[in-house]
Order: C-alpha cells, then sequence, then structure tokens
C-alpha cells in the first residue's frame, strides 16, 4: 500500500470510529477534491449521500469537515456504517445501509386494536419499508411498556427483535405478554374528621375492585386518574369553605406479583370559613351597581368556590357582552384565620374592547360553510358579544348534524383589538334509517321503516322518504324541508304521500282506510328561538269495502260517503331552547300546531300542544320532562272525522303498553283511539360507566302516564294508565335508538300489555 496514502486513510477511519474531540491535530492535510465516489449502496439515491456531505468537488477537504460528514450521514438513520477513504485527491464515501421492514408482526396483544398500534409505532420511528436499528426496538419497546402502564397492566412484557426476511430486509416481531391488569384492592383516606371516609370516595372516580369494576374499569390505577381525584377531593372541600384544605402526598405500593395495588391518602381538612364581605376593585365602566348584582356570594354565608368562580365567569361573560372579550376578573380571598372569616375582594381590568376580525369553520367535509354560518349570530366586523356567540354555538348544534360544536376564541397576532373565531364541527352521519319495531304474544315481531337525509347534498335540507309494508299499514311519502326557502329564514316544507292503513288489531286482509294527501307549509322566525308556521293542504281519504269494517267506519262512510275531501289550514308555533335537538341536556321546548278544515264535507278543528324541559343534574346525569296534549272536535255539525284520532300506548306514549291500543275500542275489537288525549313522560338519563359521560350513549329510568278518549267519555284520573321502567338511548349511525323494559304501574282489565319495545328515529 502506498505509504503517503495509508497516513491520509488512517485519521479518516479513525474519524468514523470514534468522535473527534475538538483540539486534536489533524493527521491528513487539506486538499482539493477532485471527485466523490459512494459505495455500499443498494437501495439509496447516491444524491441523498452527496446531499449530506458539507462539501462539494472542487471544494477543499478537512478533518473537520470530514467528521462533519459522518455525522450528517449517521444522522439520516440510513446507514449501520460509514467510512470515508482518501484515494488519490479523490474522497469515497464507503457505507453499509440498514436493513428495511419488510413486515411488523405482532403477537400477544390483545389490549389495544393493531390498527391504532402501528401509526403510534411509527411515530417512534417503526414502519413498513422503512430502515430499523436497535436503537428503534428500543423505544418501540419503552413506548409499549408506558402504554400498558397507563392501562394499569405493570406486568406486560414486551420483546422486540429483528429477523432476517431477504436481502436487506427483516421481518419485526413484537412479542408482548400482557399479563393481568393491577387492580386497585384498597383506597383509603385518613386524617379526615368532618366528613365520612365513604362520603370522600364516591367523590373519587378510581375506587377498589366492586360489582361493576369490569364496566368502569375505575380499579385500573393511572397517575393521572388519581391527581384528577385529588383535585376532586380539594374542590369538595372548597365548596364547603375549608380554604386551609391540603391533601399529603398520597402513598401508592403494589405488590410483588404486581397484581394488586394499595392507596392510603392523608388529608390536612383546616377549618371552614365564613364570608365576611365582598368589595369590588378595578374599572366596572361605571356599572358597578350592575357587575355587584352578579356576585352570588352573601356576607354571612360559608365560602363556597362554585359560588366564587360561578360568580367570577358571570362577571367575565358581562364584560364580553361589551365586547371586552379579555377582561381579567379575579376573586381574591384574605383570611383571618383567627375568627374563620374570609374576605373576598373582586378585581377587574377589562382591557382593550376587541371585535371579530373573522370567523372561521373547519371540520365540515359535507356540510357547506353557508348552512354554518347563517345560524351565526355573532357577525365579522362587529364586536365581540359571548352571549351571541353562545347562541350561534347552539343554533348550529340544534341543527343536529353535528356531534360535537365548539366555538374558540383566538387573538389576532399583532392587533390586540381583534380576535378571530374558529368554529369546529364534527359531522355525524345524517342519511338515517328509522325503525320501529316491538315484540308482544299476539303480534309477534313487528317492523315499520322510512329513509330520512336531513343534511341533504350539505345544502341543510331535509328529504325524507316513507316506505311502509307493516301488517297495519302500507305508505309511501316524500317530504321536502328548506330551512332557509328565503335569506331571512323562512322555510318551506313539501309533503306528498298515499297510505293504505287498518286499525290496530284489524283481520281484515285488505285496507280499511286510503289517504292521499299533499301540503306545504311555511315558517315564519319570529325571534331567535320562535317561529311561527302557516300552511295548507289537500287530502281525500277512501273507506275499503273489507267485511271486517269497523263499525264506526261504516256509520261515518254511510253518512258522507266513503270518499271524503279536505282542505286543511294549519297554524302553528314552535319555541327551541334546547341546547341541543340530539341529546338535549338543559333547555326547554314548546309547540302548538292547529289543524283547521272549516270548506269541506270534513270540518273539523285539531289542536296539538307539546313542552318539554331539560336540566343538568351532578354526576353527568340529566332529566328530562315531556307533556303533550291533543284535542280535536268537528265543525258546523259534523262529527270529528274518525281517521283524525289521536292514539295512545307505546312508544312516544305510555310505554308497556301495545302501540295504539289505549283509547276505545271498536265492536269489531280494532282500536280506534280519540278525540282528546294526554301524556306525561319523565326520563332520568344515566351516563354509561366507562363512556365518559358520553351524551350519546346513556341510561334512562322512566315513568309514563296518559291515555286518549272519545268526546263522550269524561276525563278522569281513574282512567289514566302508568307505566315505569328502564332503557337505553343511544344516537347510533343509523338514527337515535331507543329500547325500553316497563311494566304498568296503573292498568285496567282488557288492556295489552308489551313490556319490551325498541324504536330508531324518535324520543319520548
Amino acid at each position: 500500500m502506498n505509504p503517503d496514502r495509508f497516513l491520509r486513510a488512517l485519521p479518516v477511519a479513525l474519524a468514523s470510529a470514534f468522535v473527534v474531540l475538538p483540539g486534536v491535530a489533524s493527521a491528513v492535510q487539506p486538499f482539493a477534491i477532485s471527485r466523490i465516489d459512494v459505495e455500499g449502496l443498494t437501495r439509496t439515491d447516491p444524491a441523498t449521500v452527496l446531499a449530506a456531505l458539507p462539501f462539494k468537488v472542487g471544494q477543499t477537504y478537512t478533518d473537520d469537515g470530514g467528521t462533519a460528514a459522518l455525522r450528517a450521514l449517521f444522522a439520516t438513520g440510513l446507514f449501520n456504517d460509514v467510512r470515508l477513504d482518501v484515494r488519490g485527491s479523490a474522497l469515497v464515501v464507503v457505507v453499509a445501509e440498514r436493513p428495511f421492514v419488510s413486515s411488523i408482526d405482532i403477537e400477544g396483544m390483545k389490549e389495544f386494536p393493531k390498527d391504532t398500534v402501528l401509526p403510534a409505532l411509527k411515530s417512534v420511528g417503526l414502519a413498513v419499508g422503512q430502515p430499523v436499528s436497535q436503537a428503534v426496538l428500543d423505544r418501540v419497546e419503552q413506548e409499549l411498556r408506558q402504554q400498558y402502564l397507563s392501562r394499569s397492566l405493570y406486568g406486560a412484557q414486551v420483546t422486540a427483535s429483528l429477523l432476517p426476511a431477504g436481502p436487506d430486509r427483516v421481518r419485526v416481531a413484537i412479542k408482548v405478554s400482557e399479563g393481568g391488569p393491577a387492580r386497585i384492592t384498597r383506597l383509603h383516606i385518613a386524617g379526615n374528621k368532618a366528613f365520612s371516609e365513604s362520603t370522600l370516595l364516591s367523590e373519587m372516580s378510581l375506587g377498589a375492585t366492586g360489582v361493576f369494576s369490569w364496566i368502569s374499569k375505575n380499579d385500573r390505577y393511572s397517575r393521572e386518574k388519581l391527581d384528577a381525584d385529588l383535585d376532586k377531593l380539594r374542590q369538595f372541600y372548597l365548596r364547603r369553605g375549608y380554604l386551609d384544605f391540603d391533601v399529603l402526598s398520597p402513598d401508592v405500593s403494589i405488590s410483588p406479583d404486581r397484581q394488586n395495588i394499595d392507596i392510603n391518602i392523608t388529608v390536612s381538612e383546616g377549618r371552614p370559613y365564613t364570608v365576611s364581605g365582598v368589595a369590588l376593585s378595578g374599572d366596572f365602566l361605571g356599572r358597578d351597581a350592575e357587575f355587584a348584582s352578579l356576585i352570588t356570594v352573601q356576607p354571612g354565608k360559608t365560602y363556597d368556590a362554585d359560588q366564587v368562580k360561578a360568580s367570577q365567569e358571570a362577571i367575565a361573560k358581562r364584560y364580553s357582552g361589551y365586547g371586552y372579550a379579555f377582561a381579567d376578573v379575579s376573586i381574591t380571598p384574605q383570611l383571618d384565620r383567627a375568627n374563620g372569616l374570609v374576605q373576598l375582594t373582586v378585581r377587574a381590568d377589562p382591557r382593550q374592547r376587541v371585535y371579530v376580525r373573522r370567523i372561521n369553520v373547519s371540520g365540515n367535509a359535507q356540510t357547506r360553510d353557508s348552512v354554518i354560518r347563517r345560524e351565526m349570530r355573532q357577525l365579522e366586523a362587529g364586536w365581540y358579544d359571548a352571549e351571541k356567540i353562545r347562541l350561534s354555538r347552539d343554533r348550529i348544534d340544534r341543527l343536529g348534524f353535528f356531534s360535537d360544536v365548539a366555538i374558540n376564541t383566538k387573538p389576532v397576532p399583532g392587533y390586540p383589538d381583534q380576535v378571530d373565531l374558529d368554529v369546529a364541527v364534527t359531522e355525524r352521519s345524517t342519511g338515517n334509517v328509522n325503525l320501529g319495531a316491538g315484540y308482544s304474544q299476539t303480534e309477534k315481531f313487528s317492523i315499520q321503516g322510512s329513509l330520512t337525509l336531513d343534511n341533504l347534498f350539505g345544502t341543510g335540507n331535509l328529504f325524507s322518504t316513507e316506505l311502509n309494508t307493516s301488517k297495519y299499514s302500507r305508505s309511501l311519502g316524500f317530504r321536502l324541508v328548506q330551512p332557509y326557502f328565503t335569506q331571512s329564514g323562512i322555510s318551506r316544507s313539501l309533503d306528498v304521500g298515499y297510505r293504505t292503513s287498518r286499525p290496530f288489531n284489524s283481520t281484515a286482509t285488505s285496507f280499511e282506510l286510503a289517504t292521499l294527501n299533499a301540503a306545504v307549509r311555511f315558517g315564519i322566525p319570529v325571534s331567535e328561538t320562535d317561529r311561527v308556521f302557516l300552511g295548507i293542504g289537500a287530502e281525500q281519504n277512501i273507506i275499503g269495502t273489507s267485511d271486517t269494517l269497523p263499525l264506526a267506519y261504516q256509520q261515518y262512510a254511510l253518512q258522507y260517503g266513503r270518499r271524503s275531501t279536505a282542505i286543511p289550514l294549519t297554524l302553528g308555533w314552535e319555541r327551541d331552547q334546547r341546547n341541543s335537538a340530539l341529546a338535549p341536556t338543559s333547555g326547554s321546548y314548546q309547540r302548538l300546531n292547529l289543524e283547521l278544515s272549516p270548506f269541506s264535507a270534513s270540518r273539523y278543528a285539531r289542536l296539538n300542544a307539546q313542552a318539554q324541559q331539560y336540566a343538568e343534574l351532578p354526576a353527568g346525569m340529566s332529566l328530562g320532562l315531556n307533556a303533550e296534549l291533543g284535542y280535536g272536535k268537528g265543525l258546523g255539525g259534523s262529527p270529528y272525522p274518525f281517521f283524525k284520532n289521536f292514539f295512545g300506548g307505546g312508544l312516544g306514549s305510555v310505554r308497556a303498553f301495545d302501540q295504539g291500543s289505549l283509547g276505545r275500542v271498536d265492536p269489531t275489537g280494532v282500536y280506534l283511539g280519540g278525540t282528546r288525549s294526554a301524556n306525561v313522560n319523565a326520563e332520568l338519563y344515566v351516563p354509561v360507566p366507562g363512556t365518559g359521560r358520553d351524551r350519546t350513549l346513556r341510561f334512562f329510568g322512566f315513568m309514563d302516564a296518559g291515555n286518549v278518549w272519545g268526546a263522550d267519555e269524561p276525563i278522569t284520573t281513574a282512567t289514566v294508565r302508568a307505566s315505569a321502567g328502564v332503557g337505553l338511548s343511544w344516537l347510533s349511525p343509523v338514527g337515535p335508538l331507543s329500547l325500553s323494559y316497563g311494566r304498568p304501574l296503573r292498568s285496567l282489565q282488557g288492556d295489552r300489555i308489551q313490556k319490551f319495545q325498541f324504536q330508531i328515529g324518535t324520543a319520548f
């Protein structure tokens, strides 16, 4: 070997194996690079190597440059080994490529689905088609172990290894032994005197293994959950005036087999404080009395952290109503420990008034921007108003197109008087297949259905078609609703339908009533929550000729003929103040509808009214109340047409009774309903354990009461039916689903009972 070439190559070879420290003298004389060659590549483009080098052909090579080149090439993660050779005035880069991953096999993993694990592995550098090293495998093992720790699987073992799979290819084998989760066998609180241990434990989400732990998984320990529970304890005491309350470091111990966990928490309660006074300090825009009225904390009462927080938020919200979006509001306590008193000082700085520069909409892949923007009551270039923003959020949520709606305020950099609003929505499936079904010993299984597109082509319009082939009714109908028929928000609905039906419990083999109808209806907004409806329609009813025709049908046909035509006029009113149309937890809803037909043979008036009220309760629960009344009367001496009767029983009325079975029964045994109806419903919604209080999936308990009456029947409490039971409410991909199982609390002889019922596409 040429001695000069050897002397030149030796320092470079040493640099490839050791980090060259600053200050070490170079043994290679700088030289001009005439050529750069790359050896050892099989997959990587030579341009990738050349781009990483800190020098080019024609530039001067130095030892420092060689060290930097080695570091840059190793940093690409593509090579297991890199060496620089100097051959005359040529520089040769010799590399050994890392093998690339041909497949990733995971064995023994049950806690996490594979389709969620692979993206997580990619984030730490492991993916099919990418080079791999032992350092990457170490990161994979560490990341998976950390994920198992978060699920209380402290005994989980993870091993990642490389197996040959061909030239320059390897297969990554990840073997997992999950073991069983470590469960909390004992959770103890010490130092508490004012409140019992059971009371404090009920405030925590963690708990010792119990009957429902397999659902809620509350016995699986994590530090994050424990910290959250300790904060809940602090809030519990602060709501009761214990301002000196403190939690000492909890003691968490795990058994040698890493399966059982004991948690001991020691608290220092202190004493409760009484509010001695409340003072204002700062700029209250000359409206001191107005802002003071928002403070719910009263002198002489025990300090309540929730009241303090609510007062602080109410004051900040009032500032935002005047355009001060970033008002700084704080309530500072000054403690008199000797006497157990606390003086509160409300400090406020409105800062600068701001206006909304731009409203950005995101998350609407299908729904058009205009559908969302037309519900906004906070406008661009207008002063910021928190109440208008809240109203905008509720209006967007009430559309029913989104499972989640959030409006976030974002300051505009460099402009302290401007903000942007980011409207983020999460779309839900709006193509619903609505099903109604039930089971009884006599009727067995029955089902009806329709198809509804609540957000047709993302326009916000509703289109529905009903095709029903049930035992008692066959129908085909179409409906189109345009919420914004005009720019001012006047809505229009068009309905066309044809239906043939037999009364409930009829034994006829052919239809006994056919109805052809068409109608148009306009909705006129009169306020943010109120709307008035005006409409007109045309309807023809044809009574059949079945041998088993109910007596009521025969009498009506003899007096008015088998064909009956009506031109009904409709007048309605609606007020919607719910926080959601799909799964409301607060707010109210009322509607009133009058159908009037004064110009035809079938002259009648039909009135229907409904009211709903929702209230949020502790622990993620909520209460829903519903009441509905119906009244029908013939006009001008004409009898009220039987085909406009109200029906009761079943879902939407009094559950646990057969659908439509309440009310008058014809001598032939069919259900005729009645001219007057009333029913009330109460539902207590409870979140399903382990779902994080998801309002789209909830258990509920219910109580129903009601009945229908004929025109000559007295309305008395003795005839009211009642029921109670439990059920499940789920906003499924095919529409709202309600399952219920109930028992009658009050029933009369001859009533038909149907304990289990379910329906998709209905509420109450």
